[in-house]
């Protein structure tokens, strides 16, 4: 791209690693662009940016400390999207508030804003009030279609009609719960701007590809799908994990990322049983829910980039966040999908719509013959990995990045 000069870019971002790792990947595209980019993300999330290029600004809160306290835990007690909904928005709420002053700081760094999908509101806010252009970056389809309902209500169709109101009920959601951290902005010294009725909305890019949800008909001209954003990944596999790999048969990986589960020690008992019913070998991520397992056939392993073990399993067995679903994806390896909560049924449901994972084994349902039942399909019927291989192919060819660095220099201009 022909940047003449960078500019100072600040993306923020809310949430668990899933809703962090896809900037580290794109702030190194524009970091090699010419631009100086900074990371602000909660504190724990500083060691994905080592080696990028990008700079990084810590935010408070501990995502995993939020999910594992006594109202994290408290999200696995409702039994509808709307009712986690709910829970999360009171938990999203206080964190918010906890999160403007670091913001704000951070903002002031900036001649732009990228802005993650779950602080839209209030970061767009911030924009206003320092004169900042801001573009919006988002994971997940959040804004109202009437092709399908919002991910996060999960993957019913409710109508025309009704799946563009349960967008709408989010997209609202959104903004109430930032409407207190958006008020006291004049606290952090940012007076309000002049409400100019004209501003147009923010241009935003969706970091996931057409091929895996094709962009609505329906949506305005300034929602665009931008392709994936491969996180920022380096190093090499652990030699105890290249041993395990080197011993026999390419093994199952199992790995909830950043869910967590009410009971830890069943969901282990069962994953373990299913593997070996399944008669596969398996290389299990401890992850956020604290999974385990062990013995010849079954390796546990802590944090291991996706790019560099995904390709060389027989099939992933994941919990359907945005980023591991890009990830398997990227890898052209079938899928079983074990969505725990939020938007993971949607992404569940692309999956099985793509060819590369039978039907869903959710959570709440999953039992190890029930799981033995889907690994043993996925891995013994040819088909999951030729269409896993065949959209593999095809996502190679996209680039992520340039749709970002077009539609910053439309709005630095």
């Amino acid at each position: 791209m022909g940047h003449t000069g960078g500019v100072r870019i600040v993306m923020m971002t809310a949430g668990s690693r899933g809703d962090v790792a896809p900037y580290t990947g794109l702030g190194a595209g524009l970091v090699r662009a010419g631009h100086e980019v900074t990371l602000a993300a909660h504190a724990m999330f500083e060691p994905l940016v080592a080696g990028s290029g990008v700079r990084f600004r810590p935010l408070p809160v501990d995502p995993r400390a939020e999910l594992r306290s006594e109202r994290g835990r408290r999200l696995h007690d409702a039994r509808t999207g709307a009712g986690k909904l709910v829970r999360l928005v009171s938990m999203a709420r206080r964190a918010a508030d906890e999160l403007t002053a670091a913001l704000v700081e951070a903002a002031r760094e900036g001649d732009v804003l990228l802005v993650g999908g779950a602080l839209g509101p209030l970061g767009y806010a911030i924009a206003g009030r320092l004169s900042l252009p801001a573009v919006g970056l988002h994971l997940q389809p959040l804004h109202p279609t009437r092709e399908f309902p919002a991910p996060v209500l999960g993957t019913r169709s409710l109508g025309t009609v009704g799946n563009r109101w349960s967008g709408l009920a989010v997209t609202t959601g959104l903004e109430l719960v930032l409407a207190g951290s958006v008020r006291s902005l004049r606290r952090h010294g940012l007076a309000s701007a002049g409400r100019s009725g004209s501003r147009a909305a923010p241009p935003v890019l969706h970091g996931y590809s057409e091929l895996v949800v094709p962009r609505p008909r329906d949506w305005p001209a300034h929602l665009e799908v931008a392709g994936y954003w491969w996180p920022h990944e380096t190093g090499r596999l652990a030699p105890e994990l290249e041993d395990f790999l080197a011993a026999g048969p390419a093994p199952v990986f199992v790995g909830l990322g950043s869910a967590t589960v009410p009971d830890p020690e069943r969901v282990s008992r069962a994953v373990v049983a299913a593997l070996r019913a399944a008669g596969v070998r398996g290389v299990v991520q401890r992850g956020w829910a604290g999974l385990e397992g062990s013995g010849d056939d079954i390796l546990t392993v802590g944090e291991v980039p996706h790019a560099l073990l995904f390709p060389r399993t027989a099939a992933v067995v994941h919990h359907a966040g945005a980023g591991t679903t890009g990830a398997v994806l990227r890898a052209g390896v079938p899928a079983v999908p074990v969505p725990v909560q939020f938007d993971a049924a949607f992404w569940a449901s692309r999956l099985t719509a793509l060819g590369t994972a039978p039907p869903a084994v959710p959570l709440r349902r999953l039992t190890s013959g029930a799981l033995a039942a889907a690994v043993r399909r996925v891995t013994t019927d040819r088909s999951y990995r030729d269409h896993a291989r065949a959209v593999a192919g095809r996502l190679a060819g996209e680039d992520g990045v340039a749709p970002v660095l077009a539609a910053l220099d439309r709005a630095t201009r």
